[in-house]
């Protein structure tokens, strides 16, 4: 991960079929490379809840969704709704192929493996359970199970699906 990596350009925004708009690989890309920073503003926990229910709220209200509140530490997360912040418009995969990663302070988009030219990058947003109606999942991947739910949750979510299919199943 040396800084040649991190000045070039390995990326292009386009259309994509998981959801709107998504960030392609322009080259191949090698395992562990240093993809893009997120960035945007930092601010502090309480903020972050602040307007992340203040966006959840617009969500429901207008349809929309984007909350772009990314963890940094403890104390602090990043608002990365910010128009330069491409990163931003990653999408979310069940069978990602990057990851993000703090490294001296920043959040890197960091890749799992070796990407093709023209591939979609994708990471896992990590979502908990609390919420996964409100997160469809449109990935496609073979391990999808509807929802945007971070893996050490995805099992559950399975049993909680097939209990719910088997009470509406009765109720017929």
């Amino acid at each position: 991960m040396g800084n040649k990596e991190q000045s070039r350009v390995m990326y292009d925004i386009r259309e994509s079929g998981i959801h709107n708009r998504g960030m392609f690989a322009r080259e191949r890309i090698k395992k562990n490379s240093l993809v893009v920073e997120y960035i945007g503003e930092k601010i502090s926990k309480k903020e972050s809840e602040r307007r992340g229910i203040e966006r959840m709220e617009e969500a429901r209200r207008d349809g929309g969704g984007a909350v772009y509140i990314f963890e940094l530490n403890k104390r602090f997360d990043i608002d990365g709704n910010v128009p330069e912040n491409e990163a931003r418009l990653i999408n979310h995969s069940c069978s990602p192929n990057c990851e993000p990663r703090v490294i001296n302070g920043q959040i890197w988009i960091v890749s799992l493996e070796v990407i093709e030219t023209g591939d979609e990058l994708t990471y896992d947003y990590g979502y908990d359970l609390e919420h996964f109606l409100e997160h469809p999942c449109r990935c496609g991947s073979k391990k999808c199970v509807g929802y945007i739910v971070r893996t050490d949750k995805r099992g559950k979510l399975k049993r909680i699906l097939k209990q719910h299919r088997k009470r509406e199943k009765k109720k017929r």
